[in-house]
Order: structure tokens, then C-alpha cells, then sequence
């Protein structure tokens, strides 16, 4: 069979309903932080981002429905309150454009990984290249605002090192070692993307005008800084120093941007990514008190998100992706 002919699998189809979902969401905060900017070379970044996402919604849509398969209602200009007041600073909506191009690296390499289909896998590397060319807008702006934090400097030693003793894995009772520049990787971008949960949080809570959903956005914010609490004491244990937090570049603004409905899922969507994060950062610790700190990040998280599941599904909120087929069901139907 030519592999051009070939159905998409269920995976295949899983990756584009889901990069259709993500992406509507994300286009949606991006168009309102445009209208906020008041710098006009954020403007311009935010500008390609846009138009890069229309250039891959329709093939996202052409591959959806060539399969058969409803597209997905995703979010909308419903979702989009035009006219709210600025309730980010535009060193934030750049941090955040910055981060969710993160987001956007891992899920289309993941898509990519699980692509059979030649178009697919034609589609999705230039996804990638895509979101790699953001990624380098994002940190040139920021680097040249003076906005751009950097990870701690280590100095070289003379030679290469082995470990010589047991104690390399004892993070407690004071005879553990440094943190090593493989764990490190994960404590600050684990803290770093905590902050920006914790900020939009914040954010959102002001502006909501559902109580349920506050209160979901409060606990959310809650748990982001017990974690950014926890990475960084460990960093500050070992003298190095810690991202700045972002609570001073949200507003006091109590108008809403955007729906409900929006904002708890984009608030349900950090959480999720965060336990794969935090599962990274677990498989490369080394240190049992860092072991310990992401594992008590993951079963908080984990129950972060039940919560956010039960207050999605009550308001019908959350689009059902494609199942696989009931075959007990089939069979009792004829």
C-alpha cells in the first residue's frame, strides 16, 4: 500500500485534535495580548505567531476532516472579551509567548514521534521549524530588553570526574553534594514555568467572576508556590541564584478578557504539562531531597486536576476527543 493511502491511526489523530484544541486556546491569548502591547517590536512577534497558527489551522483542519472526523469547536472569538482592560504588562505577554513556544516545541515533536503518514510527519516538522524560529524571536527579545533570566554559571574543572561514593544520591542529614548541572536543567525550568502558572493564576483569579472557579485558581496558585518554594530553597542551599517572580507584571484590573471557560482550561492544560516536567525533572534528580520534592509536585498536581476535571465536565466545557470504538455496544445493536 502507498504510504500516502495509508489511514491515519489513532494516534495520528489523537496529535492533530489535540494540537487543534491547544492551538485555538493559545491563539485566542495572543490576540488579546496584541491588543494590550503598547511595544511595537512585542506587536511584531506576537503578529507572526498569529499568522503562523492560521497557516497551520487550515492544514490541521484539511487533515481532520479528509479522515472524516468533526473538527474539534476548540475556542473561538465567543471566548475573547475585545475591548478589556490590560490586565498583563508587556514583559509578561512576551514571557509568555516565550513559554507556550516551549509547549509548542514538545507537543510537535511528540506529534512527530507518533507520525506514520508522510504528510503528517512533512506537516509536523515544519510545526517544529516553526516553533524553533519563535523560540529564537522570543529569547532575542528578550535578551535584548534585559528581560531574558538565565540559568546559574558553573566553572569548568581540569579534568573529567567520576562518582566515588554513595553519598552522590544523600540530599539529606548535610553530607549530600552540590547540585549537578544535569539537575539543574529541570529545578529552573520547573520554577520557571511555576511562576508563570502562579502569575496567570493570579491573574485570572481577579477577573473571574465565578466562585468555584476563584477558588480553583487560588488553590492552583497556592500549590505553583509551594513548589517555586521548594526548588528554590534547594537552589538557595547551594548559593545559586533564583528566577524573579512575574506577580508585579499583572494589573489591577477586574475585567475579563476571556471566558471562563478559556481560563480554566488553559489553567487545566499547565497543570497537565507540568507532570511531565516534573516527571523529567524526577528521572534526572539524583539527590533523594529532590526526588522527594518533585514527587510531592506530581500528587499535588494530580490532584489539581481532578478538580479541574469535575468543574470542566460539570459546565460542559470539555470537548470529548475520539474514542475507540465499543465493540460490546456494536454487537448488541444489531
Amino acid at each position: 500500500m502507498e504510504n500516502d493511502n495509508l489511514k491515519l491511526t489513532s494516534s495520528e489523530i489523537g496529535t492533530l485534535w489535540g494540537e487543534y484544541v491547544n492551538g485555538t486556546m493559545t491563539e485566542i491569548v495572543n490576540r488579546y495580548m496584541i491588543s494590550i502591547s503598547e511595544d511595537e517590536s512585542i506587536k511584531k512577534v506576537f503578529e507572526i505567531a498569529i499568522e503562523t497558527w492560521e497557516k497551520q489551522k487550515k492544514q490541521l483542519v484539511s487533515f481532520i476532516e479528509k479522515e472524516g472526523f468533526p473538527v474539534p469547536i476548540g475556542f473561538t472569538e465567543s471566548d475573547l472579551n475585545k475591548g478589556a482592560e490590560r490586565l498583563f504588562s508587556d514583559t509578561f505577554c512576551l514571557n509568555y509567548l516565550h513559554f507556550m513556544t516551549i509547549h509548542g516545541l514538545l507537543g510537535h515533536t511528540t506529534a512527530l514521534c507518533v507520525s506514520v503518514s508522510k504528510d503528517l510527519r512533512k506537516f509536523y516538522n515544519s510545526c517544529d521549524n516553526d516553533a524553533k524560529s519563535m523560540y529564537d524571536l522570543t529569547i532575542e527579545l528578550l535578551l535584548k530588553k534585559g528581560k531574558f533570566q538565565r540559568d546559574p554559571y558553573f566553572y569548568p574543572k581540569e579534568s573529567p570526574e567520576f562518582i566515588s561514593t554513595k553519598d552522590f544520591t544523600d540530599g539529606f542529614f548535610g553530607k549530600g553534594r552540590l547540585l549537578s548541572a544535569i539537575e539543574i536543567i529541570s529545578i529552573s525550568l520547573n520554577i520557571k514555568k511555576s511562576i508563570m502558572a502562579k502569575t496567570l493564576s493570579i491573574g485570572f483569579s481577579q477577573v473571574t467572576e465565578s466562585k468555584e472557579i476563584r477558588k480553583f485558581f487560588e488553590e492552583l496558585e497556592k500549590k505553583a508556590d509551594e513548589n517555586i518554594q521548594a526548588l528554590s530553597e534547594i537552589m538557595h542551599k547551594d548559593n545559586l541564584p533564583i528566577p524573579m517572580s512575574w506577580e508585579s507584571e499583572v494589573t489591577t484590573s477586574k475585567d475579563s478578557p476571556f471566558s471562563d471557560k478559556l481560563m480554566l482550561y488553559h489553567m487545566g492544560f499547565l497543570a497537565q504539562t507540568a507532570q511531565v516536567y516534573y516527571g523529567t525533572g524526577l528521572a534526572s534528580a539524583m539527590r533523594t531531597d529532590l526526588a522527594v520534592v518533585y514527587e510531592k509536585a506530581i500528587l499535588k498536581t494530580l490532584a489539581l486536576t481532578k478538580n479541574w476535571f469535575d468543574i470542566m465536565v460539570k459546565n460542559k466545557w470539555l470537548e470529548q476527543p475520539p474514542l475507540a470504538p465499543n465493540r460490546k455496544e456494536l454487537a448488541q445493536d444489531k
